[in-house]
């Protein structure tokens, strides 16, 4: 995974918002010089959040299956080798072996009906 990186550039556009099942999930892998960044972008409406595809108990990809993120219902987004579940809306892990943990963030925003990369916010 130390080859995989955690942020994109801002303005990237990923896919039309239409392009997104509602509610849904889709994986992007995009290269950035030598290096991968793989995240996914989860919708629900005309609301869209982006996460880092590294589930915080081991690191390893949420879905065995391409796109396949979310619960059965929709409502969770949930890795397939542990069990987490996340909420959508902010990441947080409500059930599994990482409860009160969240997924990474992926800045996402929707700019004329495209979903693109956002511009990162700094906390430091």
């Amino acid at each position: 995974m130390s080859d995989r990186l955690t942020a994109t550039p801002h303005g990237v556009t990923l896919c039309a918002l239409a392009d997104l099942p509602d509610p849904g999930a889709r994986n992007f892998v995009l290269q950035i010089g030598e290096r991968y960044f793989h995240g996914f972008v989860v919708r629900r409406g005309k609301t869209v959040a982006g996460y880092v595809d590294a589930c915080p108990h081991m690191g390893l990809p949420l879905a065995k299956q391409l796109d396949d993120y979310l619960t059965n219902d929709a409502t969770l987004i949930e890795c397939d080798w542990h069990g987490a579940l996340f909420r959508p809306e902010d990441g947080l892990c409500v059930g599994g072996p990482c409860v009160g943990q969240r997924l990474r963030p992926w800045p996402v925003e929707l700019v004329n009906g495209l979903v693109k990369t956002a511009q990162t916010v700094n906390s430091a």
